[in-house]
C-alpha cells in the first residue's frame, strides 16, 4: 500500500503511537480545513479560529469520547496506545487528560491514514465534527 504521496507505507509494526500521532495531527488538521470550506469561501481569519476550535486538545479529547462506541476493536486498541504513550511534555495551556485524549485521537487518524483507510478517516472526522457542533450549540 502507498501513502497519498506515493511513498510505500512503512512497516506498521515499527510505528509507535507517537509516530502515528505525528501523522494523525496533520491528517486531522487537513480534514478540519476541508470541512470548514464545505460551504464555500470564508475570511481566512474566521477559518483559522474555527479550525483552531476543532483541533485543540479539549475538542479532540471530546471528539474521541463521543466516537468511542463507533470504533472497532482495532481502532480502540490504537487509540488506547496513543492515550497511554509517554508524551514527554504537556503544553502549559492544556489539561493533561485532554492532551492524552488528543494524542489518542491523532494516533487513530495517523493509523487510518498509514493503512490507507482514508474513507474511514473522513467518516470518523465527520462524526467528530457533528459531536463538537452539538456540544458547541449546547454551550452557546
Amino acid at each position: 500500500m502507498d501513502t497519498l504521496l506515493g511513498a510505500p507505507c512503512p512497516d506498521m509494526r515499527r510505528m509507535g503511537p507517537l509516530d502515528l500521532a505525528f501523522v494523525g495531527d496533520g491528517i486531522y488538521d487537513l480534514l478540519a480545513r476541508e470541512y470548514l470550506l464545505k460551504d464555500g469561501p470564508c475570511p481566512v481569519k474566521k477559518l483559522h479560529l474555527q479550525k483552531t476550535a476543532l483541533v485543540c486538545c479539549k475538542a479532540q479529547a471530546r471528539a474521541l469520547g463521543g466516537l468511542w462506541e463507533e470504533l472497532s476493536e482495532s481502532e480502540r486498541d490504537i487509540a488506547l496506545r496513543g492515550r497511554n504513550a509517554h508524551v514527554g511534555h504537556v503544553p502549559k495551556n492544556a489539561d493533561i487528560a485532554d492532551y492524552h485524549g488528543a494524542t489518542a485521537l491523532e494516533a487513530l487518524f495517523g493509523w487510518l491514514y498509514m493503512t490507507g483507510e482514508y474513507k474511514r478517516a473522513r467518516e470518523l472526522f465527520l462524526m467528530a465534527a457533528k459531536i463538537l457542533e452539538q456540544d458547541y450549540s449546547k454551550h452557546s
